[in-house]
């Protein structure tokens, strides 16, 4: 088992803890940057949905896993970012520039939404935030002259400088870059002030409070910044599917971005691509199992959504940490074998006395 000493305050804030961080990370790097030559164009499509929802599933970890206000609702930001995109785009705005727009207006929607949020939390944010959901998808209905309503909207090919980025190789940089520069951000933001803080607001409210943490200013900040990231993701999903509608961006939506996040280990910047993979990859895999099941099993049309519920089901049942969680045993396990205990990672209760009797 590695054991670091750290001799200087730049060595405790850098990225990289050690040299084999920098060696398998920059590994990764290398195969990401040949992907467009190593995978076909099918698979190379499936790895820009996995970026483009790993951008998304950073804002909702960053709610959620960070600050322990989960959102039912988050596909509101994904289409409001998405449109955004969309309609700039076709009125000729340079791509670049309709992100950043994209980004600042579900930012802006965020904070709009955590204004009333403030007031409550658990279930009861949830159940808010799902309201929220029902309305804006209701919006982009009605709301026919900007959107086109249920006949949908098209979006042009990204284009900058009379160059197309919309081909594959060209797009997949677009959302490799915007995936490593967002994942970069979240890191640097979790090190800072800034993120210490939402992490003790997610502890106990009343421990950060007595700190002196405005707990008002943190929550409205942690909503604008993860509608922000998820409306940066919904701009790069416009570009990928060139085709908008209201439907797209219904409460199934949100269930799967919670999947993601809930799968790939809560309170984990790596379980946000892990869960990414997951999601994207799920469906592939229920499509082959389908040959080697019974006709009336493999070809009901409910069949995805059962298999999703029982995989969510067994990770809170049996892994609670999600796959990161289970990559961490594993990789404990390896280390100190054969000395491994198994209640190593048992779960400690993280509030305090204060808490559990309001």
């Amino acid at each position: 088992m590695r054991f670091i000493f750290k001799t200087s305050y730049a060595q405790d804030i850098d990225l990289a803890r050690h040299g084999g961080h920098r060696f398998w990370y920059s590994l990764l790097g290398v195969v990401l940057l040949a992907a467009p030559w190593l995978l076909d164009e099918y698979w190379l499509a499936q790895l820009n949905f996995v970026l483009i929802y790993s951008v998304v599933g950073l804002g909702l970890m960053l709610l959620a896993g960070f600050t322990g206000q989960f959102s039912i609702g988050h596909a509101a930001f994904l289409g409001t970012g998405a449109y955004t995109q969309g309609v700039l785009v076709n009125l000729g705005l340079p791509f670049p520039l309709a992100m950043v727009a994209a980004a600042l207006l579900s930012a802006a929607v965020g904070v709009v939404v955590a204004m009333p949020a403030l007031r409550v939390k658990g279930i009861y944010l949830g159940i808010a935030t799902l309201a929220f959901g029902f309305i804006v998808e209701e919006v982009f209905a009605r709301w026919e002259s900007v959107t086109g309503g249920n006949a949908g909207l098209h979006v042009k090919s990204p284009k900058l400088f009379g160059l197309d980025f919309g081909g594959g190789e060209a797009f997949y940089f677009v959302c490799l870059i915007t995936a490593v520069l967002c994942t970069l951000g979240v890191l640097n933001l979790l090190r800072a002030p800034t993120g210490r803080a939402f992490v003790a607001i997610r502890d106990s409210e009343i421990s950060a409070q007595s700190m002196g943490i405005p707990l008002a200013r943190y929550k409205t900040l942690a909503f604008a910044l993860s509608a922000a990231l998820a409306g940066l993701g919904g701009a790069l999903y416009a570009h990928k599917i060139s085709f908008l509608s209201p439907d797209q961006f219904s409460i199934l939506q949100s269930i799967d971005l919670l999947l993601l996040v809930v799968i790939g280990g809560l309170g984990s910047v790596h379980g946000v691509f892990l869960g990414a993979i997951f999601l994207i990859s799920m469906p592939q895999l229920i499509a082959l199992g389908k040959d080697w099941l019974p006709a009336a099993i493999g070809q009901a049309p409910g069949l995805q959504g059962l298999v999703y519920g029982l995989v969510l089901i067994a990770f809170v049942l049996f892994e609670p940490m999600g796959l990161y969680g289970r990559w961490l045993k594993v990789r404990t396990w390896l280390q100190l074998f054969p000395f491994y205990r198994r209640g190593m990672f048992k779960r400690q209760k993280s509030f305090t006395k204060s808490d559990r009797l309001k």
